[in-house]
């Protein structure tokens, strides 16, 4: 079994074996916090602090019979006994959670975690219900407003679907331009329909374009820089120069949108096929836009 998932476990055996599903969220928001690696990244969602990976983890638990779940709470079922399994730093900060916020209730949790943390509350649909003016104006504080056009590129190796996507808010991005030809990923979050769906609950639109990628069978045999060199030569010659229309299209959503993003896998900008294309696309305007790396 996954480590992380024996922290949830621990977790929900720790309180009694059931918890609410924003309370959940929240107190695991709040151990992993504490760790010195984090078993699990968060966004800013709709009620605050929000892992993804952990509601997939918690999806399968369920499937294999070792939680129970209704519209509101999840139940441990398993019999075992997870916090004792865990590591012992792990064990103790499970103990300091408790003891700090078993007496809180959901609301309250939420209101803590919107006060220490609000740039997890900027997507939130509930902080003018529960915060007071002084705390709403820390969280509009938190929330990024960049009026500069920049075009972004991101790639998702080595990162979370949550890191990956609290990187483009931080950014400010508005649209996320997908440039893989194969828009299919083994990675958790980063196959098409998911990117789409989770870039659409923060708020950041989607677009597909296929044509200016580099198809599957191109990219075999990349062993070292030079091979790919040889693959970015090839592609500045033969598809940049025969895809204008669709850079332009990029270029449009950058006059429109000012803060968009060329997103593939690689996290190495000098491995990937975006560093190329946003070169090219800035050269099709007038006066060159910014491009960053993020």
């Amino acid at each position: 079994m996954f480590y992380r998932r024996k922290i949830i476990l621990a977790l929900l055996q720790l309180f009694d074996g059931q918890l609410d599903k924003l309370r959940l969220q929240k107190l695991l928001f709040l151990f992993t916090n504490r760790q010195a690696k984090a078993g699990y990244d968060f966004i800013p969602y709709k009620y605050g602090c929000f892992s993804y990976s952990a509601y997939a983890d918690l999806t399968v638990m369920v499937k294999k019979d070792m939680l129970a779940e209704t519209e509101t709470f999840f139940e441990k079922t398993d019999p075992i006994g997870y916090l004792e399994q865990l590591k012992p730093d792990d064990r103790k900060l499970m103990m300091e959670v408790k003891a700090l916020y078993s007496n809180m209730s959901t609301t309250a949790l939420i209101k803590h975690t919107y006060i220490n943390f609000p740039f997890y509350a900027i997507k939130s649909e509930v902080a003018e219900k529960i915060l007071n003016k002084e705390e709403l104006e820390k969280v509009n504080e938190a929330r990024p407003k960049e009026e500069k056009t920049v075009l972004f590129t991101i790639g998702y190796e080595g990162i979370s679907l949550e890191e990956y996507l609290v990187r483009l808010l931080k950014h400010d991005v508005k649209v996320l331009v997908d440039v893989r030809n194969n828009p299919l990923s083994m990675k958790y979050g980063f196959s098409k329909s998911q990117l789409k769906k989770y870039c659409a609950g923060i708020g950041i639109d989607y677009v597909h374009i296929p044509e200016v990628g580099i198809q599957t069978e191109q990219r075999q045999q990349l062993n070292t820089q030079s091979d790919y060199d040889s693959l970015f030569d090839m592609y500045r010659n033969n598809i940049l120069t025969g895809t204008i229309e669709y850079q332009e299209k990029i270029l449009q959503l950058l006059k429109q949108y000012k803060r968009i993003a060329l997103t593939c896998f690689e996290a190495n900008i000098n491995q990937c096929h975006r560093k190329h294309l946003a070169e090219a696309v800035s050269k099709l305007a007038m006066n060159t836009y910014d491009i960053k790396h993020i």
